[in-house]
């Protein structure tokens, strides 16, 4: 039972009204308008009360969407109220001119605040080359491909067999064996890269000891959730439902992993998922960031994960005609703007990062490893899977995570693009490119997938996570595969074969999805 539920029995319009005014602070003096039986008097004390208790709990009554019957107190129409509501009213009007007037008071009292910035303090990855930042990214550095023979199940009826398939995983310390054998592997990815980027971002225990808690969240998503439980539920209900596992329905959601982490580390700010197919990633540091800039937060941890190299996962990209064929050499079959690309390549993973409010990080000496200026999001509205011919949703999107960010073109010189070596894609995304940047002689391009695939919800995570490399080391990866350039791209705007050593004044993180999500995020170095 509800604390206190006892003395409000008038009415679910008595309990609304308490609510409204235990909002504005006078808890007490909503105690007292659920125990009157008189109408008027209700009326009376909650103006009077709003009143002196500031604007929210008038705020709250009239933007409420279930005040219709209400709206009547603070209107000048008359037609619906009976005489004693205009009574009421005018007697209140004295009220609500000084209700004003405290309102403007406040607003002229409050003093100009710098933004509030947002840095990345800790990364961690699950990914087909390596299971650390440091170790995932010198792989890159050196052009290793993690694309492989896929070996988790029997793939031989399959057009395509290759996948960037993580062969060796361990959950050993981190996760409870209990739950490793029950979890979906999208969920382990999540949690392992989760703690993982806590331990990069230095939060020992004495740290978290020290954190509040309730301003500590959790945003990390996932395109196709836990298919693999899904999948194994279908195969035990042919059976019988009592061969279910009882965590199917859970182990499915995309929200899970996010509730998960959060229930583990005991926070309790923003915790849920977004899905946005190949664009969650992104979707979920950004809305993860907009929640420390409105002071929601002060840490959060973000990004995205995927594990759908199953059959059925398997078996539905191939349907949609998007895989890759290319497996007698599957380190060459991933070939972001080569003429002789196919598809793209499946991949799994995840990628966390750890985000956090500059001066809280400062304060508990945090290691700064890159700023997360701002980003943008944009529909097609076009077609499910094919991109706008005219690239317009891609260029609105960059444009406006410029905007948001607060800087010019001029000042991007980095891009790791989306490009997933599919013939439209990657040519519609370099033609957005190169009419946003391509005067400029500084800017060079790659595509993370080249070597590790495509990971869906993941990617943007994952490539966010390469990006801060490429800021911190000053290297950015090579394209691998780009042996023969499509015509229509401009080879100069394109890291080479090699590895480049690059000063990075601002760099953008693209990626795009299914229904036409498209995303941009910007980072740059901390100064």
């Amino acid at each position: 039972m509800v604390v206190g539920a006892s003395s409000c029995h008038a009415s679910p319009l008595c309990d609304w009204l308490a609510a409204a005014c235990m909002h504005s602070g006078g808890e007490r003096e909503a105690q007292s308008v659920c125990r009157s039986s008189s109408h008027s008097a209700r009326r009376r004390r909650l103006l009077k009360n709003c009143s002196a208790h500031g604007s929210s709990g008038v705020q709250a009554l009239v933007s409420s969407p279930n005040n219709n019957a209400l709206s009547s107190l603070f209107e000048s129409n008359n037609t619906y109220l009976n005489r004693k509501q205009r009574r009421l009213n005018r007697a209140s009007t004295s009220g609500q001119v000084s209700l004003e007037m405290e309102k403007e008071a406040i607003v002229n009292k409050k003093l100009p605040t710098e933004p509030r910035r947002v840095v990345v303090t800790g990364m961690g990855v699950e990914t087909p080359l390596g299971h650390d930042p440091h170790s995932f990214y010198e792989n890159l550095l050196q052009g290793i491909s993690g694309i492989s023979q896929i070996e988790n199940f029997d793939c031989s009826a399959f057009p395509t067999r290759i996948a960037g398939e993580i062969k060796s995983y361990s959950t050993e310390g981190l996760v409870a064996p209990k739950l490793s054998k029950r979890m979906d592997k999208f969920m382990l990815y999540l949690l392992t890269a989760g703690k993982k980027a806590l331990v990069d971002g230095g939060v020992t225990e004495d740290v978290m000891a020290e954190l509040d808690k309730s301003r500590c969240g959790v945003l990390i998503g996932s395109a196709m959730g836990g298919m693999k439980v899904f999948y194994d539920a279908l195969e035990a209900l042919k059976i019988s439902y009592k061969k279910m596992n009882p965590f199917c329905v859970p182990f499915a959601t995309t929200n899970m992993g996010s509730a998960m982490l959060a229930l583990d580390l005991g926070w309790m700010g923003p915790n849920y998922s977004i899905s946005t197919a190949c664009a969650t990633g992104n979707f979920c540091i950004l809305n993860a960031a907009n929640h420390i800039i409105r002071g929601e937060a002060d840490v959060m941890l973000c990004g995205g994960s995927d594990s759908v190299i199953i059959p059925i996962g398997l078996g539905g990209f191939v349907a949609c005609r998007a895989l890759s064929e290319k497996n007698d050499d599957p380190t060459k079959a991933s070939r972001p703007w080569d003429s002789n690309r196919d598809g793209f390549v499946m991949g799994e993973g995840a990628g966390v990062l750890l985000l956090e409010e500059l001066e809280h990080a400062k304060k508990r000496g945090a290691t700064i490893y890159a700023e997360f200026l701002g980003g943008s999001f944009t529909c097609d509205a076009y077609h499910i899977t094919e991109p706008r011919p005219d690239g317009a949703g891609v260029i609105l999107c960059i444009e406006k995570a410029l905007a948001n960010a607060g800087i010019s073109k001029e000042d991007i010189n980095y891009i790791n693009a989306h490009a997933t070596s599919t013939p439209a894609g990657d040519l519609k995304e370099y033609n957005a490119l190169a009419h946003c940047f391509g005067q400029n002689p500084e800017l060079r391009v790659n595509s993370t997938k080249s070597m590790i695939g495509h990971l869906l919800g993941a990617s943007g995570a994952v490539e966010a996570v390469a990006t801060v490399q490429a800021i911190k080391t000053g290297w950015v990866h090579p394209n691998i595969n780009l042996e023969n350039p499509d015509k229509a791209v401009n080879t100069k705007l394109l890291v080479g074969l090699k590895k480049e050593r690059l000063d990075i004044k601002a760099a953008l993180s693209n990626s795009f999805g299914f229904g036409g999500q498209n995303s941009s995020i910007i980072f740059a170095p901390y100064k």
